[in-house]
């Protein structure tokens, strides 16, 4: 049965539950900037990604090690973690999945999969993924973050959807490939979204394509921020080189900021994971570790 944990600083407060290791709120000052999910639209908050990202291509994709049926997004928001470590300031608090025998009949990897939420700061949340190969094969996998936040943010009565602004540490060009059929990416015909500016408006035809890629964001950093009351949150994640920007059509009220070691499958890949782009390739034995931060404004 799955259990809710509560970390807190005194006017930061983050809540976890353990079906998924999911963050399920984030509220500072008894404020909450975090999705809380609703059917309508999205009925998540942020899943935890593992060990893939974004839509798999081919039903049954081929691997080193065998066959693998891996869902969008993986299925590390479908499984039950358990503690394994809560700080005693209460502050912190770990959880942990490791294959089984129904992972592995999904994903034909030995592994453990630590999820660390910490605060860090009088304002700011980090959320660490620590995965180790257990098994005798190279494992090819990808991580992410997928925490969408209430938009407009709380305490800020008269604000829109489109009072809002996407801030980059520095001016710079980029596209996105767009989210074709089965959720694939293709980078045949990619959309611009900055053109030498730090700043990008927030409107709804920014998702017009489902969700933005961006890659080698400046800094790995991005803000989202309210233009009348300043509200918004700050995510810094050094050590993923994908964000992905989304929100649910036609009008959900709420944007997710999702850092990403990988992306989904592309209108020309094959069916072989090893060959994705940017995937992960962790050696027997070895563990990799990310980490990426919140910080609410």
């Amino acid at each position: 049965m799955s259990q809710r944990t509560v970390i807190s600083n005194g006017s930061l407060s983050a809540t976890i539950d353990s079906d998924g290791a999911q963050l399920v709120s984030l509220a500072k000052d008894g404020k909450e900037y975090l999705w809380q999910g609703d059917p309508k639209w999205w009925d998540r908050s942020a899943p935890v990604l593992f060990p893939a990202v974004g839509a798999p291509g081919s039903a049954v994709q081929r691997s080193a090690a065998g066959e693998s049926r891996i869902p969008k997004h993986g299925f590390a928001r479908d499984f039950e973690h358990h503690i394994v470590e809560v700080a005693a300031a209460g502050d912190a608090v770990t959880y942990e999945l490791s294959d089984s025998p129904s992972t592995r009949e999904i994903y034909p990897y030995a592994f453990t999969l630590r999820m660390t939420y910490a605060i860090t700061g009088p304002s700011t949340l980090s959320q660490t993924f620590r995965v180790e190969n257990t098994g005798s094969e190279p494992m090819p996998f990808s991580v992410g973050g997928h925490p969408a936040f209430n938009v407009p943010m709380p305490g800020t009565d008269g604000e829109t959807f489109e009072d809002y602004e996407l801030h980059f540490a520095e001016p710079w060009t980029a596209s996105s490939p767009k989210v074709v059929e089965g959720g694939l990416l293709s980078y045949a015909d990619p959309f611009p979204v900055v053109e030498n500016s730090d700043t990008v408006r927030i409107n709804r035809s920014c998702f017009d394509f489902d969700t933005i890629v961006l890659r080698d964001v400046p800094s790995n950093t991005v803000t989202l921020q309210g233009m009348k009351r300043g509200r918004g949150v700050q995510v810094d994640f050094p050590g993923f080189d994908f964000i992905g920007i989304w929100s649910a059509q036609p009008d959900a009220p709420f944007i997710a900021l999702e850092p990403w070691t990988g992306h989904a499958a592309t209108d020309t890949d094959d069916d072989v994971l090893e060959h994705r782009d940017n995937i992960t390739i962790l050696e027997p034995g070895k563990m990799d570790e990310r980490s990426f931060s919140i910080t609410l404004l």
